[in-house]
Order: structure tokens, then sequence, then C-alpha cells
């Protein structure tokens, strides 16, 4: 079991966890040994509010299939135990991210203060450049 939330928990059930062949360094080990992890969560089984869902299907972009299943995969490590371990802390990683809300921002305007320092910037900027020439203005 997966507690996401206090009202969200993920049974055993709805994972499904599959073996595979990891990629990389690892000697004969790799060719012998499946120890990647393929993780598929298919979330149609949770109910989860629709701005989380929606917040979901972008926070796990290409990870997510056209149905809705999340497939994560997980070849860290040389062992099934911490590859498995590693999936499901990334699977509810994201689920934590997605019931979060963001902060709506709120427009605010520049300080007159600040507005004046953008304009002296500018013309201290403009004056070193209208330096650079080797004509002056009372010419």
């Amino acid at each position: 079991m997966l507690r996401i939330s206090r009202t969200l928990v993920i049974e055993d059930d709805d994972i499904e966890i599959s073996f595979i062949r990891a990629s990389g360094p690892g000697g004969q080990n790799v060719n012998k040994l499946s120890t990647a992890v393929q993780l598929r969560f298919d979330t149609a089984k949770i109910a989860l509010p629709e701005d989380a869902a929606a917040r979901l299907v972008g926070l796990a972009g290409q990870r997510m299939t056209k149905d809705g299943v999340i497939v994560i995969r997980a070849d860290r490590y040389r062992t099934q135990e911490r590859n498995k371990a590693d999936a499901l802390e990334r699977l509810e990683e994201l689920l934590k991210a997605s019931l979060v809300r963001p902060i709506p921002r709120r427009a605010t305007r520049p300080t007159l203060g600040s507005k004046k320092r953008r304009l002296e910037g500018k013309k201290r900027r403009g004056d070193i450049k209208a330096g650079r020439s080797g004509k002056s203005f009372d010419d």
C-alpha cells in the first residue's frame, strides 16, 4: 500500500511491476539478470480531483501514455529491490507534486524607485556608448 495523502491511498494491486534487462555498464550481469524495473500505474484507478489530474498530465509528460497509464523505468541501481523502491518513490513524488496547488501570481507594478534606477542605468549606459565615438557634439 502506497500512501500519497490522507485521502489518497494506492493499493499494491493497482501497481504493475515487471523486471526487465537494464542497459549500460555492468559486464556480464547486464546480459544475465533483469534488474531494471518497469512500473505501470493506471491513473483511472484512483480518484484524483480534476485540477490535480490536469497537473499530473503536465508533470508526467512523456511518462504518461494516451490511455492515462504512467510508465516509470528505474535502472539506476544494480539490484531489483533498490530499483523497485526507486520506481515507487518516483511515482509517489509525482503524485504528491500533482496534488499541490500552485500559488496564483498576483500582478504587481514596479516601484517608483526601481523605475528611476532603471532609467538612470540606461542613461549611464547610453553615455558610455556615446563616449566611444570619436565625434563630439560640438562638431
